[in-house]
């Protein structure tokens, strides 16, 4: 377990969480459900996206049954962030229905304290996770220092307004250009 030890226990037979378990984001039979939007923003497959929408259900479970605030991890937060567009589902069915209160969505104002305040709340979350699920996916939950120091230095970049290369296809170039350089110079040098 990281850190010391999290008093907070519950079952998961608490009535949340089966709300939660049967919970569906968005109206039914969208052409372009709430997961494959999920997935089309972030650029993620479906799986992935199935996967996130099931670990953020695991945090909404912990923001409403913990004793102190919750942080997400940044895959958790883009759902969240996603859900939050859906307005009349969130605030008019999943709140009052699901939760059974407001869960509303807090970002940082900023700063050394305020970055010291959410490094122990994203510690006791993961403390509250483990508590209740288990150890968390780490690919989905890091550590605190990538989500909170590493993982908002990203952007997210629009297909058309940049190519991802990635750092072995990178190094892979490298390579082929440095030896055609060197293949430049040695035929230059033996002429």
């Amino acid at each position: 377990m990281r850190g010391s030890p999290d008093p907070f226990v519950v079952s998961l037979d608490h009535p949340v969480w089966r709300a939660l378990s049967h919970y569906s984001i968005g109206p039914d039979g969208a052409a372009l459900s709430f997961a494959a939007r999920l997935a089309r923003e972030n650029g993620w497959s479906a799986a992935h996206a199935e996967r996130v929408i099931e670990e953020y259900r695991r945090f909404c479970f912990l923001a409403v049954t913990a004793p102190h605030p919750v942080t997400p991890p940044d895959a958790v937060d883009q759902a969240w962030h996603l859900h939050l567009t859906y307005t009349r589902d969130y605030w008019e069915r999943f709140c009052p229905d699901v939760l059974g209160r407001a869960l509303h969505h807090g970002p940082t104002a900023g700063g050394s304290a305020e970055q010291g305040r959410f490094f122990e709340q994203y510690a006791q979350t993961l403390r509250s996770y483990e508590a209740v699920f288990g150890l968390a996916p780490a690919d989905l939950w890091p550590d605190a220092q990538r989500r909170l120091i590493d993982d908002p230095r990203a952007r997210r970049v629009h297909p058309r307004d940049g190519v991802l290369i990635t750092r072995g296809a990178l190094r892979i170039f490298w390579l082929v250009a440095t030896g055609m350089v060197l293949g430049a110079v040695l035929l230059w040098w033996w002429r």
